[in-house]
């Protein structure tokens, strides 16, 4: 493609918090960086510099303290941010305590609120009032088993306030997969809803927090905030107060903050846990706060008063991205419940009614409304939505086509990648530069991500492993549990020691973006090449009777076959005609390689809990291996139709 599907104007480039960021740095620096490429060179040359300025831009509320930025930008992992510093994550998302929205929340059409920073300060205030005369103190974990809601956000400042360590899952998990996350942590404090809706029904909760009180012997006290009713019957719930009663007492007047370390542990977040028990991942309060401003103020443009929501559940990391928007005095727009509702039209509503800025979502729920044939352009006023993100799948190029023509055509989609592991971005937008068809538009500022071949080479317009050989802010602290740090430096440091290697198979195009390819460890090797899954479903989802896909590489005499699987439209079937057009697409747009050896019907596709499908738990299911931990799975039933097929074994 010869044309970017979208330019900012010049109007929106002068006026984005990149370009006045650019300034800067070339007047206190006396560069003369010209765009984005320029300052990202710049950033990952001069870590120091780049993050020493991050910190002054973003008003980082804290203290630098002496000593360097970084003992060494080369060490990896290792390296130490910030040593000298002291700051309160809490204190720097509360920073505003006037009487503009700070949350609005839909529960799906059942419940509308809102709080604003002055009541959101309070209730904060209030909780952790309670939390300190429970005792807590820093370092203390806390647990939530709430949906994304006020009362959540709320009790993370909480516990960040005084320095306690947050960690949630969303109130959809089963009993097992909340037990294999928090029993590994031993919560002093878990907090939950009595249910939540979804698709329109009710879903209590309450069996579940018993089961799981039970079970956790470290936690002390159980709230339980109402939301499916205004008094739930906790009775049976060991160790359970009410909200009411858990801040009886407390007048949220004062809420102090306590300084600590940049590393201090704010988060213990969880791998999808889909080949084992999840990983406990540690990340620090500085590391996340500084990369979530910067990739807020620089690379989405987000500004106070901006109205920023994205689609997620509390067992995602994209919610704690979200919330760290009231440090850049947003509001956030918060959604709990099915994005189904209404034929799908239900956070176009949201965005509409809210004057929603910026509209995160996924990749997946994209492709549905397309195949839907939603056209909100036509339908709802998105006058002032200027960031469409997407993430948790590769976007593909038809997905970028659908948002230009259907949803808004003066819009940045911002197709972002990182992953629970940092908490972050490695690749995301850019809001001064151009949006080219399929692809993600830059590497993140100070993120030295490249491009390696299997010797550890670097490579461009060609694929490999996405790679990362520098240190960055949010590095995480360390696994849970994991002292000498021999699983954590396994996990991503084994491959190219020294160099954070992601698992995205990627290529980094002449415009300076990148292409994913799929997940590496779920890339196919037929003949020994090898082949990003997401080329495969680039050319599947485009046939009008798939609704999703799913493919493996099966080991077959000696080498690997690829398989695909496909979940049909209502009222089609899978018919040798539509199984020839599905193998003419893909050998027409990719290569006689991609094409399936076997293509097979299923009823469902296996996903985790935040919608991602999961490729290599269906391969070992295939090859009679045991999916280890079903408990990570939204629809582990989906499972069982890919064991034992015949056609799997001719």
């Amino acid at each position: 493609m010869s044309q970017p599907l979208w330019q900012p104007s010049p109007d929106r480039v002068s006026a984005a918090r990149l370009t006045v960021f650019l300034h800067k740095v070339n007047r206190r620096h006396g560069l003369d960086l010209a765009d984005m490429s320029g300052l990202w060179a710049w950033s990952v040359a001069e870590p120091a510099a780049f993050w020493s300025d991050v910190w002054d831009w973003c008003g980082m509320i804290g203290h630098k303290g002496p000593g360097p930025v970084v003992d060494d930008p080369a060490r990896l992992p290792g390296a130490r941010w910030f040593p000298g510093a002291r700051l309160n994550f809490a204190q720097n998302l509360l920073r505003r305590h006037d009487d503009g929205d700070a949350i609005v929340f839909w529960g799906e059409d059942k419940v509308k609120r809102r709080l604003s920073h002055g009541q959101l300060h309070r209730l904060v205030a209030r909780l952790a009032g309670a939390m300190r005369a429970m005792g807590l103190k820093a370092g203390d974990r806390v647990a939530g088993f709430m949906p994304n809601m006020p009362e959540t956000v709320a009790a993370m400042l909480a516990a960040a306030s005084l320095g306690a360590v947050w960690s949630s899952a969303s109130p959809d998990f089963g009993v097992q997969g909340v037990l294999d996350r928090f029993g590994q942590i031993a919560p002093r404090l878990l907090i939950s809803v009595d249910g939540y809706w979804y698709n329109g029904k009710a879903h209590a909760v309450t069996d579940k927090l018993t089961a799981i009180a039970d079970a956790l012997s470290s936690v002390e006290r159980v709230v339980v905030v109402p939301y499916l009713a205004e008094e739930p019957d906790i009775a049976a719930v060991p160790k359970a107060v009410r909200l009411d009663g858990f801040l009886e007492g407390q007048a949220g007047e004062h809420l102090p903050f306590t300084p600590l370390p940049f590393e201090h542990p704010l988060y213990i977040m969880f791998s999808s846990g889909t080949t084992g028990v999840p990983k406990c991942i540690v990340h620090s309060a500085g590391g996340t706060l500084l990369q979530h401003l910067k990739e807020h103020h620089l690379h989405c443009d987000i500004k106070r008063d901006d109205r920023v929501f994205y689609f997620t559940t509390c067992g995602w990391m994209m919610w704690n991205w979200l919330v760290s928007a009231l440090a850049s005095e947003a509001t956030l727009l918060l959604y709990d419940g099915s994005p189904g509702l209404r034929d799908g039209a239900i956070l176009f509503d949201y965005a509409e009614a809210e004057a929603m800025t910026f509209l995160g979502t996924s990749a997946k729920w994209i492709d549905a409304i397309a195949k839907a044939g939603l056209r909100p352009k036509a339908s709802h006023a998105l006058s002032a939505l200027r960031t469409i993100a997407s993430t948790g799948s590769v976007l593909s190029p038809e997905g970028f086509d659908y948002v230009y023509d259907a949803v808004k055509s003066d819009v940045c989609l911002s197709s972002i990648s990182g992953g629970t592991d940092i908490v972050s971005c490695f690749m995301l937008g850019n809001p001064t530069g151009a949006v080219w068809r399929g692809e993600i538009q830059c590497r993140g500022l100070g993120m030295a991500v490249e491009v390696f071949d299997e010797a550890g080479r670097p490579l461009r317009g060609q694929k490999g492993e996405l790679v990362c050989r520098n240190a960055f802010p949010s590095v995480p602290l360390g696994f849970w549990n994991d002292a000498d740090g021999a699983k954590f430096k396994a996990a991503y440091f084994e491959r190219f020691p020294g160099v954070w290697t992601h698992g995205d198979w990627v290529e980094l195009t002449p415009h300076d973006g990148i292409i994913v390819y799929g997940r590496s460890d779920a890339t196919l090797n037929p003949g020994g090449v090898r082949i990003g899954t997401a080329e495969i479903y680039r050319q599947v989802e485009t046939i009008d009777a798939v609704a999703e896909a799913l493919v493996i590489g099966q080991d077959w005499r000696g080498d690997v076959r690829v398989v695909l699987f496909v979940r049909l439209k209502d009222g089609q079937t899978l018919t040798e005609a539509l199984a020839e057009r599905i193998r003419d697409r893909i050998r027409a747009n990719t290569t006689p390689r991609h094409v399936p050896a076997r293509i097979l019907a299923v009823a469902d596709i296996p996903r985790t809990r935040s919608g991602k499908i999961v490729e290599l738990a269906v391969r070992d299911v295939v090859h009679g291996r045991p999916v280890r931990n079903q408990e990570a799975l939204a629809n582990p039933e989906a499972l069982d139709q890919f064991a034992h097929r015949p056609e799997l074994e001719a």
